[in-house]
């Protein structure tokens, strides 16, 4: 799978789960959503993004992961959903687990309050279907993120949460794949303030530099 190019790759077609014919996907960011969203606009999915990430910090770097995710889904056609950053109601969610570490409980409580905003959203907007970009990523628990996903849509009895592996099949390879044919903005910590914090430490630790947003997109080496 590695040694398939963009060009030349063949996506099986998808189908939603229990016959389902309109999906909501909530975006975390342009790199995670550029494979899923070009699969799912080959299998001609009725598809809207939806970006709600009041975790993400500072504002600025909000916006740049934002400005990244809209520029991509107006290449494919896809419909986006700006949400609020409301990013004090994040903090007091995750107060008193400032010092949780990643894939720990914070991070449940985080996506949690993204997937609940995310499934009442498609309940309200009759979505029968949602799903989420964050799974994609080898940085996160899979497990950890269908759970708070599946446990979001069992508030309504008309919203499905689509817990597909997009790991699968090459899917992480072709993430970045794309990212770099898209150029697109490189991450360099997962997006709140404490993961920012964490990561600058151990950079330090290693004497490296601390993380400086907005200058460092993915590009393909000759």
């Amino acid at each position: 799978m590695n040694n398939l190019s963009v060009e030349n790759y063949v996506r099986p077609k998808l189908e939603l789960p229990n016959g389902g014919k309109k999906l909501l996907l909530h975006s975390c960011c342009a790199p995670c959503a550029g494979e899923i969203m070009e699969a799912i606009a080959a299998s001609n999915i009725e598809t809207t993004i939806y970006f709600y990430n009041p975790n993400i910090h500072p504002r600025e770097e909000y916006e740049i992961r934002k400005d990244e995710n809209i520029r991509f889904a107006e290449k494919l056609g896809f419909k986006f959903v700006d949400a609020d950053y409301d990013k004090n109601n994040w903090f007091e969610r995750v107060k008193g687990l400032e010092d949780a570490p990643e894939r720990g409980e914070r991070c449940t409580v985080c996506f949690d309050m993204r997937f609940e905003r995310s499934a009442l959203y498609a309940h309200e907007n009759h979505y029968d279907t949602y799903a989420t970009t964050l799974g994609i990523s080898r940085w996160k628990d899979l497990e950890q993120i269908n759970h708070s996903g599946l446990k979001a849509a069992n508030r309504y009895n008309d919203v499905d949460f689509w817990d597909f592996n997009w790991r699968k099949q090459g899917g992480s390879a072709r993430m970045l794949e794309i990212s770099k044919q898209e150029k697109f903005y490189k991450q360099e910590y997962c997006g709140c303030v404490y993961s920012l914090r964490d990561t600058n430490r151990w950079r330090k630790s290693q004497g490296r530099e601390i993380i400086k947003r907005g200058i460092n997109f993915y590009e393909i080496k000759a």
